[in-house]
């Protein structure tokens, strides 16, 4: 079915281009790494320079919150998993309570986003979030992504542009990838705890364009007690790129298989009695597999007096997920463990059209997709072995969204972004339980407003204003009846509105020396939400979160950079509730500095230190968690076409957690209604990892 599917659009290939990658007006359509087109009045997309951070961005973008980083950075920073990658968005927390092969768990501006719920991510204009997921709505999973394939990162907080739409309240990520190499790569490393990985990575000059692939194999068996991870990793990449008549386009075939048992978080009362330590498992049996094979072609150029550019894509996603939460709270004879399955292939498309006309720059586009999810099933297990069905669905879920864009410059200090869409959504789901089978649509305005002042060259200032959504689950939109009790059950919202607004700067002075500020505030709309854990709606309280933002950046030489970056939120209910006003898992201050050192000789140094500070587990804030601070050491050196790099990762070989959460669970011998307890994951212990390098 897959190769069926990716046929069929590899034909389709020469008509299409990455119009999630074409950018925005000159703030906001464009990547904010390359510098607009508009801004001379030519409309051009040649080669583009990506500088990251060094680059100037006053008189580029719409607010403070966007940036961008660059392949150098990118490979300069010591990282022990995928999904940091998305730490370079300044404040966004990357963390992990399950095995190296689920999604992460991230957090920004007062939210918890869950897997991704309200911070949109897309590689190479193809959406990663996905909607109506077994394990929880906007899922976003990185691992699929090869590192050295990268060539940029462009980031933006808040909901002010007009050219994305769900998931995107808190902010937006996209990666671009490389489309050549000026070397090959080959790449072999190991580490402590079976770490083991491989890497592939060449381009060869074809006709006109170039043909670029890569292959990633990783292993890993972790520190954990009783319990090997055992991961088994296979990514690759294949990528045509060039000239295609008056544009460039490209042609991306992208494949992932992982396999890996989970070291879940653990109950604090069970490392206290001695039960286990904490690096145990009470239910070792948890674990998962997945696999993601996608197609996407794009084209861009000059077209109907302007800028065109388009793409399409399709995904072929696999995912079985077995975890167990609560032990013996539920099911005291055979365990709480349960099983997630997603089958789907999801298929979608992004136009976009730009014009200058003198100080006018407009931007339209449409944005389609339809999710073929083939099941979507919830079922109780034990040992990975079914026992009964919660749910089992089959879901179609399409949206068709549009958007147009104005921005206006009364001269070289003042200038005005409008922007209005708007999407729509329709949902079929056939369940197992007829009851809650249906239909269901909906749809949604958003509208975007910034206003930019720039009263001396090397200082800008910045109003901006906007809404937006997250779509909820579909089979909370036609849900009757909770197939935990057979009783009634409440349909959620389909599409869940935000505010947002954002006062801030952004200074460049020289070429040595950048910061931004911000100060912000989001306000998601009250809803219920739907929840893949239990299979049915829950309520949610209205909320309000604000907070300042700070990120310096300081390029004192050539070879030496160093980056400072802080936030601090504070997120609280607003309606009077017995309960309390804290929302769980909301940190509220973040604080993170980079120090790369690079010599003429080859040598590189760098070192990243995190930390985030205590955040409530329970509305009352009677229980907090303790934070953590943690600290990734990287040092290497190229000779000729060899290098050798060492990362030493947690370098101070804290005990401190990954991630905490409060909730009730069951120990053998405990009482039927369990314990209410914190529940926690670990930091991976301090470990090496030596990595050998040859470029051919």
């Amino acid at each position: 079915m897959r190769f069926l599917l990716l046929g069929a659009t590899l034909a389709l290939a020469p008509l299409y281009g990455s119009a999630q990658d074409a950018g925005p007006l000159p703030a906001t359509s464009q990547a904010p790494e390359a510098k607009s087109a508009e801004a001379t009045n030519t409309p051009t997309l040649g080669t583009v320079i990506v500088l990251g951070r060094r680059e100037n961005l006053v008189g580029e973008t719409i607010s403070a919150s966007e940036g961008s980083v660059g392949r150098d950075e990118i490979m300069g920073r010591p990282s022990g998993r995928t999904g940091d990658l998305l730490e370079f968005v300044p404040g966004l927390v990357v963390t992990q309570h399950s095995g190296s092969g689920k999604a992460n768990q991230y957090f920004l501006r007062g939210f918890n986003l869950d897997h991704g719920t309200d911070f949109a991510t897309f590689v190479d204009g193809m959406p990663v979030n996905l909607r109506t997921h077994a394990h929880g709505q906007g899922y976003t999973d990185l691992n699929f992504l090869i590192p050295e394939t990268v060539q940029s990162l462009a980031y933006r907080k808040g909901n002010y542009y007009a050219d994305v739409g769900d998931f995107s309240s808190a902010g937006t990520a996209r990666f671009t990838l490389l489309d050549r190499v000026p070397r090959g790569t080959a790449e072999l490393a190991g580490g402590s705890y079976g770490y083991a990985r491989g890497l592939l990575l060449d381009s060869k000059r074809v006709g006109a364009g170039h043909l670029l692939y890569a292959l990633e194999a990783q292993r890993y068996d972790g520190p954990w007690t009783g319990l090997s991870e055992d991961v088994r990793k296979l990514s690759l990449l294949l990528r045509a790129s060039g000239p295609v008549g008056s544009g460039q386009g490209q042609v991306t075939l992208m494949g992932y298989r992982n396999r890996w048992n989970s070291p879940d978080q653990i109950p604090q009362r069970a490392v206290s009695a001695g039960l286990i330590d904490a690096f145990g498992q009470i239910d070792p049996g948890d674990g998962g597999n997945t696999s993601r094979a996608s197609l996407s072609a794009g084209w861009k150029g000059m077209a109907w007096g302007g800028d065109f550019a388009a793409s399409a894509y399709a995904v072929d996603y696999r995912l079985r997920l077995w975890s167990d939460f609560t032990y013996l709270l539920d099911d005291p004879v055979h365990g709480d463990q349960f099983e997630q399955v997603d089958r789907r292939q999801i298929y979608g498309f992004d136009l976009s059209q730009q014009w200058q006309r003198g100080r006018d720059h407009w931007r339209i586009g449409a944005q389609g997709r339809y999710d073929d999810i083939d099941e979507v099933g919830l079922f109780h297990t034990q040992r990975r072995q079914v026992l009964g069905t919660v749910r089992d669905d089959t879901v179609g879920e399409g949206s068709l969204g549009v958007y147009a864009a104005n921005e206006f410059r009364f001269d070289d200090r003042l200038r005005v972004y409008l922007g209005a869409r708007y999407d729509g959504y329709r949902f079929r789901v056939d369940s197992s339980l007829p009851a809650n089978s249906g239909h269901a649509a909906a749809g949604i305005a958003s509208y975007k407003a910034s206003l930019v002042y720039r009263p001396w060259k090397p200082l800008e200032l910045y109003a901006s204003w906007g809404t937006g959504f997250h779509s909820n689950d579909a089979r909370g939109t036609t849900i009757a009846v909770d197939p935990n009790t057979g009783e009634p059950a409440s349909r959620v919202t389909p599409l869940v509105g935000s505010r947002g607004a954002e006062l801030g700067s952004r200074a460049f002075l020289g070429q040595r020396f950048n910061a931004t500020l911000a100060v912000w505030a989001l306000s998601p709309d009250s809803e219920l939400l739907f929840t893949g854990d239990g299979g049915t709606t829950e309520p949610s309280r209205p909320a309000r979160r604000h907070g300042i933002e700070l990120a310096l950046n300081w390029f004192p030489t050539e070879h030496l950079s160093a980056d400072l970056e802080a936030s601090w939120s504070r997120a609280r209910f607003t309606d009077p509730d017995p309960a309390g006003p804290h929302i769980p898992g909301a940190i509220p201050l973040v604080i993170s500095a980079d120090v790369v050192a690079r010599s003429a000789g080859g040598w590189l140094a760098s070192a990243r230190l995190r930390h985030f500070g205590p955040y409530p587990l329970v509305e009352d804030g009677s229980v907090r968690s303790h934070g953590s601070t943690l600290l990734n050491l990287r040092v290497g050196r190229k000779w000729g076409r060899w290098g050798a790099y060492l990362d030493l990762l947690n370098a101070l070989d804290s005990h401190d957690h990954d991630i905490d959460y409060w909730f009730a669970s069951r120990l053998q011998g405990e009482a039927p209604q369990g314990v209410e307890d914190v529940h926690f994951h670990i930091f991976e212990p301090r470990s090496l990892r030596l990595s050998l390098r040859y470029r051919f």
